[in-house]
């Protein structure tokens, strides 16, 4: 970040800090290109409020402890924090614990979400007093969906994720969240950028058109909702066919893959539409939310 921030003062204002983490979907993704390993993207994500939970205390160290004891290695959480202090200069540590709710490794963006609202919350456990602008530029180095989930809302992302900018807000929208019983390829992300094949590679018209109609209506219409991956889906999630049809037939609404996936998700009109197809997905074995959409906090 270019600067040494003062350490805070010893009289802390949040002696324990409480932060959200939410889920996102991308509304559309698109691949335009590749060159030399690199995809350049154009999306529109969205967060919603299917949230993990973290809480901040004041430590001497940076301490991490975690509802799933599996996410305790490597997480993002943790880079996020050492990265933080070290970008800061400040001296401070802190207790972080995270309440996972959100599924991982699922499109979701979890573990990407913790790691915002991990920069935003020791920003202001520290009192480092950094800018929004300040934190996506710190966000850039730990993953493509994090400088996106530190601004929250509807967001444009270009580039390879890093380049974002806020759009214009959806309006709120009522969505079913289905997690299908598939098991995903190592290296899933990777996995299906590999899958792509040039023909797939779009021109950015979709994200183009969509965030014309946000700024006119307030709203993304079903067939500008697109995702790349959805092309090699069946490829790479097997299995994954099946949750699509049996989402299709509870919400008889157009099901779209959710980032990466394999989560799928679609929109309905009305909140108690969300919540009986979420459970009738539920008792049918399936994991399954009801979300809205959420703006910039």
């Amino acid at each position: 970040m270019g600067q040494t921030v003062e350490t805070p003062r010893n009289d802390w204002e949040h002696p324990m800090l409480t932060l959200h983490a939410p889920a996102k979907v991308n509304l559309v993704l698109e691949v335009l290109r590749a060159h030399e390993g690199f995809h350049e993207i154009s999306s529109i994500l969205q967060t919603v409020d299917l949230f993990d939970t973290l809480t901040f205390e004041p430590a001497n160290n940076i301490e991490f402890t975690c509802s799933e004891p599996a996410l305790l290695e490597n997480n993002l959480v943790l880079q996020a924090a050492h990265l933080l202090q070290r970008a800061s200069g400040t001296q401070w540590g802190a207790h972080i614990h995270l309440q996972k709710r959100i599924p991982w490794a699922a499109g979701l963006g979890g573990g990407s979400s913790d790691a915002a609202a991990t920069l935003r919350g020791l920003n202001e456990l520290w009192q480092l007093r950094l800018s929004t602008e300040q934190l996506v530029e710190t966000a850039r180095s730990l993953g493509s969906d994090v400088p996106a989930l530190v601004l929250g809302g509807t967001v444009h992302m270009r580039g390879s994720g890093d380049i974002v900018a806020a759009a214009p807000p959806l309006r709120t929208a009522q969505f079913v969240i289905l997690i299908p019983d598939v098991v995903p390829p190592e290296a899933k992300t990777a996995t299906l950028y590999r899958s792509l094949r040039p023909s797939m590679f779009t021109t950015g018209r979709y994200t183009d058109e969509a965030l014309r109609s946000l700024q006119n209506y307030g709203i993304v219409p079903q067939n500008l909702m697109y995702n790349v991956f959805e092309q090699v889906e069946a490829t790479c999630f097997p299995g994954i066919d099946c949750a699509r049809r049996e989402l299709a037939n509870v919400v008889d609404t157009a099901v779209h893959l959710a980032g990466s996936g394999p989560a799928l998700f679609t929109i309905v009109e009305t909140p108690s539409k969300a919540e009986r197809a979420a459970s009738l997905l539920s008792t049918a074995g399936y994991r399954a939310f009801a979300a809205q959409s959420i703006g910039r906090e």
